[in-house]
């Protein structure tokens, strides 16, 4: 089981070393690109730690709405997005050859990969970005959803993703993160329900037992208790695979 991160969103994760000490627990790593978040420089300094780590690179595109962090869903014309999504996953990509490195997948952000989850449109256009910039790139999305459905239908190689610090709805869905128990921020409680889902089950905030084929699991480099829940998750996952 892959352990993913979304990282490059926040300076203060770069100062205070949080992304460095998370690229110890993880193996793949989803950097912003300027949508929500980010910039050439932070990507950058993104792509040297994750060399040096050795952890697989991803981006990371958004709608742009730096001001709402990404996770307010646009409406923004067809064309226009596909042009946006394409345009943040080639500066990547641009980034990393140009420092020795190279992006190997695709995961959307908050309110896009939220469209996509549930929405066939969005999801194609997200893949035919991917598409334009290079086919060969794997597709990261929610693990059973429209999006991975409508990934395969284009012949992307594609990673179902399920959340160690989210909480899920009981039709699949990661629960909005208006409400309270959206997030998972206790360690054990993430590392349990790290176990649950490599174990191809999910329980749902109202007790409900969803079935889950989960490739990666992916803690938010922004929730609190990252790096605790990421080595908590990392030791429960090796055990599982012993």
């Amino acid at each position: 089981m892959d352990i993913n991160s979304d990282i490059g969103e926040l300076n203060k994760l770069l100062a205070d070393n949080t992304y460095e000490k998370l690229m110890d627990h993880v193996n793949t790593v989803n950097i912003a690109c300027g949508g929500h978040a980010g910039d050439e420089a932070m990507m950058e300094a993104m792509i040297n730690i994750a060399t040096i780590k050795n952890v697989n690179i991803g981006a990371h595109p958004s709608y742009p709405d730096k001001e709402n962090f990404g996770r307010v869903e646009m409406d923004i014309d067809s064309n226009q997005l596909l042009d946006i999504i394409r345009d943040q996953i080639q500066s990547l990509v641009d980034i990393a050859e140009n420092n020795g490195n190279h992006v190997t997948h695709v995961k959307p952000h908050g309110a896009l990969y939220n469209k996509a989850a549930i929405n066939e449109v969005i999801a194609q256009l997200i893949g035919e970005a991917i598409i334009q910039v290079d086919p060969a790139l794997k597709a990261m999305g929610l693990a059973g959803s429209a999006m991975i459905t409508c990934f395969d239908e284009l012949g992307l190689e594609t990673i179902g993703e399920a959340f160690a610090d989210r909480s899920y709805d009981n039709d699949g869905n990661l629960r909005n993160r208006k409400y309270d128990d959206s997030l998972i921020t206790d360690p054990i409680k993430a590392a349990n329900q790290a176990k649950n889902i490599s174990n191809g089950f999910v329980m749902s905030v109202d007790g409900s037992k969803i079935d889950i084929n989960a490739q990666t699991l992916c803690i938010h480099s922004d929730t609190p208790n990252a790096v605790a829940i990421a080595s908590a998750v990392k030791d429960v996952i090796q055990q599982e695979e012993k």
